[in-house]
């Protein structure tokens, strides 16, 4: 981010389904830049309108512009949110990275609920990191969601669901992407 971005916006971690654990990007940007992880009830059993109503409750606290950071399902939670709250000028931008396919046949049924898919265009500027290799997303579904929600792509290759397993450690690609995003205003 620039200075200016890092003292006048507060970056909310959006993680997906059951959580992201120590080896994730999110956990370690977490650790190194003091983010915020938005907690949820149940990482088990997600309900998409509890998720929607945790995330408002969180950017009606917040005083500073806001910088959502989603992995996998907590992508599908910010296109969702946006597209039913009142309060999406409190978002700077969003990084939204490897946004799962939700209505595969081969979606756990913790996710049914989380179909169909939203598709409207985010009011707020926002990037999709999508892997070539996603196990939970082809790379055709992932860049039309991107297209979808009017979001700027960065295709990082064969990178898994671009978690944990992913090998990206601290991931300084990443955080550069972000830095750069939310140093814009839509």
């Amino acid at each position: 981010m620039t200075e200016q971005a890092l003292r006048t916006s507060k970056v909310f971690l959006l993680p997906g389904w059951l959580d992201s654990g120590q080896a994730h990007w999110q956990s370690r940007w977490e650790a190194l830049y003091g983010f915020e992880r938005v907690q949820q009830d149940d990482w088990q059993w997600p309900r998409r309108g509890d998720w929607m109503a945790r995330l408002d409750e969180v950017l009606q606290d917040c005083s500073q512009p806001a910088v959502l950071v989603a992995h996998s399902l907590g992508c599908q939670l910010v296109a969702s949110w946006a597209a039913h709250s009142r309060h999406t000028a409190k978002v700077r931008a969003a990084f939204l990275a490897a946004p799962p396919d939700t209505e595969r046949p081969d979606t756990p049924p913790q996710l049914f609920n989380w179909r169909p898919i939203v598709r409207q265009r985010l009011p707020f500027a926002s990037l999709v990191v999508v892997s070539s290799d996603d196990p939970f997303c082809s790379l055709d579904r992932g860049l039309g969601m991107a297209a979808d929600w009017g979001s700027a792509v960065r295709k990082i290759g064969a990178r898994g669901h671009v978690n944990g397993e992913s090998g990206l450690g601290d991931w300084p690609e990443g955080i550069a992407w972000l830095r750069e995003l939310a140093g814009d205003r839509p």
